[in-house]
């Protein structure tokens, strides 16, 4: 298992999933900061509230010469409707395939509930520099407040 993401990591440059078919890499970002944002799964409570917040400040982020890309493993077709449904303005992709991105950062990982053992996503959002390089990294993310936090360090970097 690989360990999770630190600042100052090169961020590896595998392909996601667009909910349009086509697909996109970190490195298509280069030259400008990029906040990655990894969540669960479409559709549930924290997730579809992270993915509003950080749509709502979209335009600042845009302001700060910042993009955005929310990341689950759900398939794009999910996604394109999670979108939809919600009228979300950060792009999300699909990181569905097996050694995807979030396995490579060690953030697609066992977990455990109610003695349940499964694989899933760790909520972790990473804020990227223009050179591609990880310049913060928010793991175990609580979703209250999170955006705008990451809002401000993108506006500081």
């Amino acid at each position: 298992m690989t360990t999770p993401p630190v600042a100052g990591d090169v961020l590896p440059d595998i392909a996601l999933e667009t909910p349009e078919g086509g697909s996109i890499k970190p490195s298509d970002f280069k030259g400008r900061k990029l906040v990655l944002f990894f969540y669960p799964k479409d559709d549930t409570p924290g997730c579809t509230t992270e993915n509003l917040d950080f749509s709502r400040l979209a335009p600042e982020f845009e302001k700060a010469g910042t993009g955005l890309l929310g990341v689950s493993k759900d398939p794009p077709k999910k996604h394109a409707k999670f979108a939809e449904k919600h009228a979300l303005v950060a792009p999300l992709a699909s990181d569905a395939l097996e050694n995807g991105l979030s396995d490579a950062l060690g953030i697609w990982t066992e977990k455990q509930n109610y003695g349940r053992t499964y694989m899933g996503m760790v909520r972790t959002t990473l804020l990227i520099d223009a050179e591609g390089k990880i310049a913060q990294v928010w793991d175990k993310v609580k979703v209250k407040g999170h955006a705008e936090a990451v809002l401000e360090a993108a506006r500081a970097l």
